[in-house]
């Protein structure tokens, strides 16, 4: 698997953890940013993940901010991205079966390297489920297009 990588100066911390865990799991990643703990603004990180799973088919993405909240909030903004702020390894499972999840934020202030590897396992190891779940992703992704759920 392919994986894009974003922090913010919150989550800088384990943003080098995080890439030797995935690589060592035998997937690729890609950094893009920041390169340093220096504050900056967790929008334009996700942004830059999120545009970048968009426009590499069959990519993943992982943001971390400081709780995951924001950053999370800020990549659902692009089109075709399904982040999920996930806390432990059950709801990565969740957000990738019934989901179809493509980018996984956490919070470095909110879960520690155990969970985080656990995470990324279940969060790689399961398959989107489809069936009855289809519907709704694809209801979900109708909404950035300005679509109510009505």
């Amino acid at each position: 698997m392919k994986f894009y990588i974003a922090t913010d100066h919150a989550g800088y911390a384990l943003k080098a953890y995080v890439k030797e865990y995935v690589q060592s799991k035998g997937h690729e990643i890609v950094d893009l940013g920041p390169d340093s703990a220096d504050r900056v603004d967790y929008p334009d990180y996700a942004k830059k993940c999120a545009n970048a799973v968009v426009s590499d088919e069959g990519s993943f993405g992982i943001l971390i901010c400081g709780t995951g909240i924001g950053i999370s909030i800020a990549a659902n903004k692009v089109t075709g991205i399904r982040a999920a702020l996930c806390h432990d390894a059950y709801t990565a499972e969740m957000t990738r079966a019934h989901n179809n999840a493509n980018i996984l934020a956490f919070g470095e202030r909110i879960v520690g390297k155990g969970v985080i590897e656990s995470m990324i396992d279940a969060f790689c190891d399961t398959p989107f489920e489809g069936g009855r779940h289809a519907g709704r992703v694809n209801k979900i992704d109708s909404c950035s297009m300005g679509a109510n759920l009505g």
